[in-house]
């Protein structure tokens, strides 16, 4: 959809960014802890550009994903994917995967699909179960998307049918012993730098 902004506009707006600051793993409720799962990708290293295969420019599949073993306690797992330099007041949300089983220690291209079988699959931020292919305005800038996974010391609540964000933090809520980040790159047209600090809330180097 947003490959239609005509490049002035998406130049115009490459100062409105939701912000790392708003991810959800450092959202105060969950008191992420200090033990950090290592989240990868065969496809793109941390802070490196995303293939466009995963985006709205190819064939829009979600990328594979690898992890660690969980800390111990861990009794279920949780992934959140975020966009944290969309043109909203909150990044925009492109997947959720809610009540993986803790013995899960990887999920393969396009599984996070309305039918994929991972574990719930939630609503992304067009209201529609899987994975939201990036799709950054022209102009704009490049996007860091944060896949955001979490390990919980409680067996996975039902949530319903495609739950959303609100109700997943809600549910994440007092019970996240551990946390893995891994960040994607994807831009169409000029690159512009982040805010000078913003990438301090991720780990990561400065980038818009």
């Amino acid at each position: 959809m947003l490959e239609h902004v005509p490049e002035w506009l998406g130049a115009s707006l490459r100062n409105i960014r939701a912000g790392a600051e708003h991810l959800a793993i450092v959202h105060p409720a969950l008191g992420v802890g200090a033990v950090e799962i290592a989240l990868s990708s065969p496809a793109f290293g941390d802070f490196a550009e995303m293939p466009a295969r995963f985006t709205a420019d190819g064939a829009g599949v979600s990328p594979p994903l690898h992890w660690a073993d969980a800390p111990a306690g861990t009794q279920s797992l949780a992934l959140i994917v975020e966009d944290a330099d969309s043109p909203t007041p909150a990044p925009l949300v492109h997947a959720i995967l809610w009540g993986m089983n803790v013995a899960t220690t990887g999920l393969a291209e396009g599984a996070i699909a309305a039918d994929g079988a991972a574990g719930a699959i939630g609503i992304n931020s067009y209201l529609s179960q899987g994975w939201l292919a990036p799709d950054p305005p022209s102009g704009h800038g490049e996007h860091r998307y944060v896949f955001q996974l979490f390990a919980l010391d409680c067996s996975p609540e039902d949530l319903g049918d495609g739950p959303g964000r609100g109700a997943v933090l809600n549910a994440m809520a007092g019970h996240v012993i551990g946390a893995g980040i891994l960040t994607g790159l994807y831009s169409r047209g000029e690159v512009v730098d982040a805010p000078v600090g913003d990438a301090a809330a991720i780990g990561g180097p400065a980038v818009a």
